[in-house]
């Protein structure tokens, strides 16, 4: 469906006496369906445990209480919201996007099992054990277990084996993607956690996810609140891009140049470390792809980080292993299918921590 929107639009798009207003409004639909698309495959990968994820830690306490405030006028003002939170020193190391998007899709469920009409409960508390779920034994540790519990229908005993599969839904067709239980059940496997359901039906359910304990930041601002930089221009940097796709790589070059920067574009490892090799200070910063015949973008990085240090590598990739492991080593990476304003910031973020070489 999200390619249909896409596929139209560009049709359209192609239409010499289409007016401006209609021009605008199939450059808005392929914007909006690319986020779509993104969102969708996030959720699938977060299931397969592959979704690339940003640790950091936080307050666990902090986080449920802000995202109570988002969920308020999801949840209606027919239903009663109660927050239960007597520890407020309990942290975790997770990506907090993801957990604040499983307690969302937590809620939202509980909505729709309550009709909007009910009771919403969510606790918090500290725990000793991850209890034994889905034929595993329990595991000792120190755990938080946080909880989203509802008033509504409750779940059939032959769907509680089932209602963390992808796209398995009880709800109406065009009512749920299916998507939003396996979503919070990737996150919390990921994270070196669980999530348990406890339900009967006609008595609602509880749903609790939980997390490995992480020590208290010892100072500075708590991860997670740190402003987005505007973007801004490349005053003429000297970009070195590596691509092997031809049609990505006109793209990037072009977005690059639209933002100021000079560009020179080769196809492979071999092409970019020649041109470093006749003149290192040809190029002020290299934004290669990770997945590439011969030497990968990974590999490219790591030599040049050895024979060249100071000069800063970006790292672009859309595959999930190579986000999901973590495995740029300390490089900055941006995922595909990237905006001009995260290209941006990234890359001012790279060159702003680039150290000084001598000219």
């Amino acid at each position: 469906n999200l390619l249909t929107i896409i596929r139209s639009a560009t049709d359209f798009l192609r239409r010499r006496d289409l007016p401006e207003e209609r021009r605008r409004r199939y450059v808005d639909a392929i914007s909006e369906t690319v986020e779509r698309a993104s969102k969708l495959t996030g959720q699938l990968l977060a299931f397969a445990r592959r979704q690339p994820l940003t640790p950091q830690v936080f307050n666990v306490g902090e986080q449920v209480e802000s995202v109570v405030q988002l969920i308020r006028p999801l949840v209606g003002s027919r239903s009663q919201i109660e927050l239960a939170v007597t520890e407020t020193s309990l942290f975790t190391l997770a990506d907090i996007a993801q957990f604040q998007t499983a307690l969302i899709n937590l809620a939202v469920n509980a909505r729709d099992a309550m009709n909007g009409e009910g009771r919403l409960t969510i606790s918090m508390r500290s725990t000793d054990t991850l209890p034994a779920l889905r034929g595993q034994s329990a595991r000792p540790g120190a755990f938080i277990a946080i909880s989203v519990a509802d008033t509504g229908a409750g779940i059939a005993p032959q769907h509680l084996n089932a209602i963390f599969e992808p796209f398995f839904t009880t709800k109406e067709v065009g009512k749920g993607t299916g998507l939003g239980l396996s979503q919070a059940f990737g996150f919390a496997k990921q994270s070196e956690g669980d999530i348990a359901v406890e339900s009967r039906l006609g008595q609602g359910a509880t749903f609790t996810i939980y997390l490995p304990q992480a020590a208290a930041p010892q100072s500075g601002p708590e991860a997670g609140h740190a402003r987005s930089e505007p973007a801004t221009i490349g005053r003429g940097y000297r970009v070195l891009v590596v691509e092997d796709n031809d049609e990505v790589g006109q793209f990037s070059t072009e977005l690059l140049e639209d933002l100021g920067y000079v560009t020179r574009r080769v196809a492979n490892a071999h092409d970019a470390l020649a041109i470093l090799e006749t003149d290192e200070f040809a190029v002020d910063l290299v934004f290669s792809d990770v997945i590439m015949p011969g030497i990968n973008g990974l590999e490219l990085a790591g030599i040049i980080r050895d024979r060249y240090p100071g000069l800063p590598v970006v790292l672009t990739s859309g595959y999930s292993h190579v986000l999901a492991e973590n495995a740029h080593h300390g490089f900055e990476l941006i995922k595909k299918p990237y905006s001009v304003e995260s290209l941006s910031r990234i890359l001012r973020k790279a060159m702003a921590e680039k150290a000084p070489l001598p000219r």
